[in-house]
Order: structure tokens, then sequence, then C-alpha cells
């Protein structure tokens, strides 16, 4: 259980305490969010400190003057709550198909959690209201283009905001409906946003974050998904489990190296068709088997680094300006910058890419006879049948599609606001585009889970114990190849079981979690 969960699975939001599996848990399982009490002062200081400089002559950004490049025009009293809104109106210009549901949900958990902090000046009712939304059921319409991670999420967190005043749309059933009918129905009143407040809710990297956080919690079962297949197109090709010994790997420990070599004994343990074969006179096998653990352990390594990044980002603060009640000070700085989410959700994209990289050789390996010694294309007459042969053609399209959208986004840079905004992250871009590169290697890594299933019913010996457990999944969802069909359902099939994780668990409940 984690700091911020209760014994009710009650997740109170303190800006301290969220973690990455709280993430999930209120993205895709609906967990349920309540502000905590022990926020309130902290919240309740800081809104006392911009309250008073809202009632003042001092020129404070974004409470009393224009925002960017027009940070210099002062605002009158009497004009503030319209900035706030204006600032909200102004900026909802974003484009392209809207996020999914699960990371609007995550973006308003996050959201919220940044201001629980309790250093951006706002009330605490606006919080309690992204609570709200999320307890509803209620999910912003936010396209998923025109940020570029400068100044935060922008573009996309202003048509979040567009929700609490009762302007935008939120999603329902796919479309957008007016958010004003959807508040109307669920009883909620929309809010007239404060002095500061509009600013509050658009500063921050909360999208990319959200992004961040759920591809973290999808690739850590990718990664499992991945060494299963490995383990499995090991045995369809009679490959040596000898290179997974615990003294190869001391003597270059990195630590995701040597867990994957621990995993992959694990998986393989009492497998007859590898026994079968220690005594073959092939000398040794292909990069793609022999170094499993030395690639994906790299992948790991990768992948727990980005792990900590988000760890932080998402209990930090990356409002402009910041509120420092105690001190009595509004300090103007750059927490919204998303260049560290931006490096680490690049470098994910090209570690999630490798994975792809690597199985498309062996998905090649294991339908060429030549090198399989298996039947051509993995299928009985073959010729009259052609197998598995293009399920290898769009394994390839897929890993050059990844190649493609691997190339940083961070190392672009466009200056935007007249030039005041001079270095941008494009962070949601690299999120965005670690996101597909996901997806696509859950189809690739289907496609082997497929063919490997497919070779291991040519051999007579029996499966390792985490390799039978990930066969008897697929041959309940998927038959044998014996004629051709139409692969693309098979391929969805698999593909949803490693989404949903069904493989992962079965693998785990027969030898134990992996690590």
């Amino acid at each position: 259980m984690s700091a911020a969960k209760d014994t009710d699975g009650v997740i109170t939001l303190d800006g301290r305490s969220l973690t990455i599996d709280d993430v999930a848990a209120v993205a895709t399982n609906g967990a349920r969010v309540v502000l905590a009490d022990g926020a309130r002062p902290g919240i309740a200081a800081s809104r006392a400190l911009i309250e008073r400089i809202a009632a003042g002559d001092e020129p404070v950004y974004g409470v009393n003057t224009g925002v960017g490049e027009l940070a210099n025009q002062i605002i009158s009293p009497a004009d503030i709550e319209t900035l706030q809104l204006n600032l909200i109106r102004s900026h909802a210009v974003g484009v392209g198909d809207p996020l999914d549901r699960s990371v609007v949900r995550a973006v308003l958990l996050l959201r919220a959690n940044a201001l629980a902090k309790g250093f951006s000046g706002v009330r605490p009712e606006l919080i309690e209201m992204l609570c709200d939304l999320l307890n509803g059921d209620i999910t912003p319409y936010i396209p998923s283009q025109g940020s570029v991670g400068a100044s935060g999420d922008l573009a996309p967190l202003a048509h979040l905001a567009l929700v609490l005043v009762g302007e935008g749309e939120c999603l329902v059933d796919g479309k957008p409906v007016a958010s004003a009918t959807i508040l109307a129905g669920a009883g909620i009143e929309p809010i007239t946003l404060a002095a500061k407040e509009g600013l509050a809710l658009i500063n921050g990297t909360q999208v990319m974050a959200a992004l961040g956080c759920l591809l973290v919690a999808q690739a850590i079962s990718l990664i499992k998904s991945a060494q299963i297949a490995g383990a499995m197109s090991l045995e369809a090709l009679r490959g040596t489990d000898k290179v997974f010994d615990e003294k190869i790997h001391a003597t270059r420990p990195h630590p995701g190296q040597v867990r994957c070599a621990a995993n992959m004994r694990r998986i393989v343990v009492g497998s007859g068709i590898i026994a079968s074969h220690t005594d073959c006179t092939k000398i040794q096998d292909a990069y793609t088997l022999r170094c499993i653990p030395q690639v994906y352990g790299a992948v790991m390594d990768t992948l727990a680094y980005v792990e900590e990044v988000m760890a932080v980002e998402i209990n930090s603060a990356t409002d402009n300006p910041l509120v420092f009640a105690d001190e009595g000070e509004v300090i103007s700085c750059g927490n919204f910058h998303g260049e560290p989410l931006a490096f680490a959700t690049d470098f994910l994209g090209i570690a999630l890419a490798e994975i792809a990289n690597i199985i498309e050789r062996t998905i090649d390996r294991l339908v060429s006879p030549h090198l399989s010694g298996l039947p051509p294309f993995l299928v009985s007459k073959s010729g009259l049948n052609s197998g598995f042969m293009i399920s290898q053609y769009t394994a390839a399209a897929l890993v050059s599609e990844n190649k493609v959208l691997a190339h940083p986004a961070s190392v672009d840079s466009i200056p935007t606001s007249a030039g005041q905004e001079d270095h941008v992250s494009m962070g949601t871009i690299s999120a965005l585009h670690a996101q597909q590169i996901l997806r696509n290697v859950q189809h690739v890594i289907a496609i082997e889970l497929l063919c490997a299933a497919q070779g291991i019913d040519y051999h007579d010996a029996p499966c390792g114990e985490g390799t039978a457990a990930a066969h008897e999944v697929i041959r309940t969802h998927v038959s044998h190849l014996d004629d051709d069909r139409a692969l693309y359902r098979d391929i969805e099939t698999v593909r949803d079981l490693l989404a949903s994780g069904e493989i992962v668990s079965a693998v785990e409940q027969r030898i134990g979690p992996l690590d």
C-alpha cells in the first residue's frame, strides 16, 4: 500500500506521497481520490498570500500581470478574474485526436496532487473539483497535439481547465459532449477562477508526466512479456540456456542484466526441449538468443531510470510563479520546463524500440527453415500454405516505424511567445512517440509469441515451467496453424493477452514473480 492510500483503497492527495502505482490505479482502475486534511493548511496559507497581493499594487506575474511576452502589462483588480478565464480560453488551442481516457484521468490526478503541495496559491475547492471529476468518471476532452513542453503542457491543460469553468467538452463513449451538460448532470457547479488560478491550472508538466507514468506501468509488464517470448523462441529454436549462467553475469553486473538472466533461468527451468539438444553440434546461438540478458537488461535499467524521474515529478511543484507562504514570497521560476521528462521518455522510446529490433530478427529466424530447422514459415504443406511468412513483414514494418518515432524530440526547440520562451522541451511529443512505440512493440511481441508457440508445437519434449504456462494460455485462445487463415485476428488476440497481463500472470503463478 502506498503512503497516499488508505485502508479502503482511497488515494489521499497531499502532494508528497503519490506513487506510479497510484497513478495507474486511478487512471485505469477507477480508484477514488480525496484531498488530504493535512495539506489544507499549506494550501490556505499560499492562497492567503495571493489574495493579499491581488488586493495590492505590487505587480506579480500572472496574478495582476499578463503572461509570457505580455508580463509587463499590468491588470487592474477589477479584471483579475477575467484575466484568469481569458488565459484558459486563449490557451485552449489543441488539435488532433483526444488523449485516451486513462491518460486524461492521470492528468487530472497529477494536476490535483501538484496543487495540493501548497505552492500554487489556489483555493482548496479548485482541487476538490478536480477530485470530483475523477470520482464522477468525468473525462475532459483534451486534444493530444499542441504542447511544446515549455511552460509545461499549456494547451492540453487549458482544455482540461475549460471543463472546470463549464466550457469545452468531455468525452462520453468516445464522443465530445458539452461540459456544461455533463457537469449539470453530475450536480457539479462550474467554478469561477480567482486570482492566479487559471495560470496555476495550465502551468505544469502533468500531460507528459501522465503519459510517462502509464508508460512505465505498461513497460514493466512489456519487458516481462518480452523475456517470456524470448524463452519460448529459445526452445523453439533449440537454443542453450547456458548463456544465462549466473557466473557469466557476475562478471558484468549491470543490475538489469543480472535480473534478466535470473528471470530467464527460471522461465525455462525443467525444459525438456533444451535438455534434449544439450549435446548437439551447434557451437553457439545467434545474438538474438545469446544476448537477451544484455539487451533486455539494458532496457530494464533504462526503465528503472525513467521510473525514478517520474516518481520525483509526480510529487513536484511545477507551477509558475511558486508561492512560498512562510517567507511571504512569490517567485517566478522554470519548474514547468519539461526537459527531465523529455529526456526520460525519449530514452524510454529508444529502449522499447530495441525490444522490437531484436525480436524481429528472432521472428525471421523462426520462419526461415535454413536457420530454424523447422518447417518453412512454421507450417506444414508449405507452398500451398504461406504460414507466418507475412507476419514477419508486419514486424519489420513496425520496427521501421519505431526507428522514426525513436528520434529524440527533445533535441528540437522552437522559441515561442515572441522569444520570451526561447527554449522548449517538446516533452509531450517525446511521450506520445514512446506511447506509439510501446503499442507497436506489443504487436511485435505478439507475433513472436505466435511463431514461438507454433515452433514449440513441432517438438516432442516438454517446455520449461514458465514457457509451458505461456504456451498453454496462447493455445487456449489461438489454435495451432495447420492451414492458412487470416492471422490478424490471432495477432490482436495475443496482443490483448499481453496488454491485460494474462500471459505474465500465468507464468508468475507457475514460477513466482519475475524480477
